[in-house]
């Protein structure tokens, strides 16, 4: 195919806060499917909480990104060209080939997202990895009973803000805390009974407060 894929790479390793200068933006010929691939166009990729560990060059539960190579991680695109017996072209997919307008797979890892069942980008989200950690802390780890009181910090994150509504959904009362008043106003959006800024009030006492005969499920 002709044209050009645009990805963004690691180029150096973080001290502090990453910023832009710790990645580029490169081209490269969009690839031709071989026998047994397929040619993503990707429409959503994943900022993750987990992909700023991966940026040092330390021993971890995941490997550290390789400086130089394309940022893996969370995608979804459609399908424009396949020589895959089990993707065809027009097929929504989620995969992990991450930061790239185009992305050649043999399949692996590649799963078909049903455009029909919700927006695709939710496949990132409460549909995706976010969601499903959600649900299995909360209901697998946690075990809620309704009546019961949840305390979710980092609410206003992917993971905490679907436990949250999950939590509520199972009739439960729900706690939050989070980062900034804008944060608060959205977790009061979102259905959480109380919410507090941690970085204006200490957790012990805004749960003291908010909780005083205890949380159930942290």
């Amino acid at each position: 195919m002709e044209g050009v894929s645009r990805e963004i790479r690691l180029v150096a390793r973080p001290t502090g806060f990453p910023d832009e200068e710790l990645f580029e933006v490169a081209e490269s010929p969009i690839p031709d499917p071989s026998d047994g691939q397929v040619l993503i166009r990707n429409a959503y990729f994943s900022v993750d909480p987990y992909m700023r560990p991966r940026m040092n060059d330390v021993r971890s539960y995941v490997a550290p990104f390789t400086l130089g190579e394309t940022m893996t991680g969370g995608a979804v695109g459609r399908v424009v060209a396949s020589r895959h017996e089990k993707l065809a072209e027009g097929d929504w997919v989620l995969h992990g080939l991450g930061w790239r307008e185009w992305a050649l797979s043999d399949g692996a890892g590649v799963r078909k997202v049903d455009p029909a069942l919700a927006p695709v980008s939710t496949a990132l989200g409460v549909l995706g990895m976010p969601g499903f950690t959600a649900y299995y802390g909360l209901f697998h780890i946690g075990q809620p009973e309704s009546g019961q009181t949840v305390f979710v910090s980092g609410a206003a994150g992917a993971v905490g803000s679907a436990a949250g509504q999950m939590a509520k959904i199972a009739g439960c009362r729900v706690i939050g805390s989070a980062g900034s008043p804008e944060k608060i106003a959205w977790l009061r959006e979102l259905g959480f009974d109380e919410a507090f800024d941690y970085r204006e009030t200490r957790v012990r006492s805004a749960l003291a407060e908010l909780a005083p005969d205890g949380i159930d499920v942290y």
